[in-house]
């Protein structure tokens, strides 16, 4: 059994150390396995957006410099090419994915490896519980202080979501906190002293983390005071006077008288012939 130093909540340390669980804590180191999981985590982190611009993206280059004979120069065709300044750039980076995949069991061994690593190399704190209530750098670093590991790179790994533990150590670039189950081989060899907080290591189940809602007071909504509408007086109506009989309807309407069909015109009569003319000679 490998054996950690065991430490109080105020950072005293306790006189017998705290043995580890042999289910992760086995003793096992296998650093091409490590090596392997920290290279995909690395890769994995690359957003790949990284662009040049070839040719045929530059502006400028719609004619020749010059003619292609009789100056003594070389020939060229367009002021865009990749040999002139500011032209375009061949195989040059252009968008792409670096994401690579690694298999579960890889990953496990990987990180249990790391952990084993800085347990066998006394690097590995044991603390009962952190009871940091509230944010506060300064309580911390007092604990970092006198843990022995305030000058050092430390991983603070807590047994579920702690709020207060992640924005007390945030300030400070040496200190990172993260779940125990969240933790990563990179971030375990990244570390000179890890401190882990004992619950984790025994497997008890951890609270769902809620983040604390506080609804901001509403101000008092005072009443104003109605005020009454203006009355406006109504003027009475003047009574109607009884409609007068108009003279067009006392008079009955006369039938209107019909019209004469009109005649049709007369066919023309045809003309009369003319005698033709006589011919001289008397015939």
């Amino acid at each position: 059994m490998i054996e950690a130093p065991h430490y109080s909540p105020a950072g005293a340390k306790k006189g017998a150390g705290y043995r580890l669980p042999g289910t992760t804590f086995d003793g096992t180191v296998n650093q091409p396995v490590m090596h392997e999981a920290v290279k995909v985590y690395l890769a994995n982190q690359r957003q790949g957006t990284h662009a040049t611009k070839t040719r045929g993206m530059v502006s400028g280059g719609n004619q020749k410099p010059w003619k292609q004979k009789g100056t003594g120069r070389a020939r060229q065709g367009s002021n865009r090419s990749p040999n002139w300044p500011g032209g375009g750039k061949v195989f040059g980076p252009q968008p792409r994915d670096y994401r690579l995949g690694i298999p579960r069991k890889v990953k496990q061994l990987a990180r249990r490896s790391a952990l084993n690593a800085r347990a066998a190399e006394g690097r590995l704190l044991v603390v009962e519980r952190f009871e940091q209530q509230s944010p506060c750098t300064r309580e911390l670093v007092a604990l970092l202080t006198r843990l022995g590991v305030a000058d050092q790179k430390v991983l603070l790994l807590t047994h579920g979501v702690s709020e207060a533990m992640y924005l007390s150590g945030r300030n400070l670039p040496r200190v990172r906190v993260q779940p125990y189950l969240d933790v990563t081989t990179y971030d375990l060899l990244w570390s000179d002293v890890v401190v882990v907080e004992e619950p984790a290591l025994v497997g008890e189940p951890a609270q769902p983390y809620v983040r604390p809602f506080v609804a901001a007071p509403r101000p008092e909504r005072t009443e104003r005071p109605v005020r009454p509408k203006p009355t406006r007086a109504v003027k009475p109506k003047a009574e109607a006077a009884p409609a007068k009989p108009s003279p067009k309807a006392a008079k009955p309407k006369a039938k209107a008288a019909k019209k004469p069909a009109a005649k049709k015109p007369a066919a023309k009569k045809p003309a009369p012939k003319k005698p033709a003319p006589k011919k001289k000679g008397g015939k």
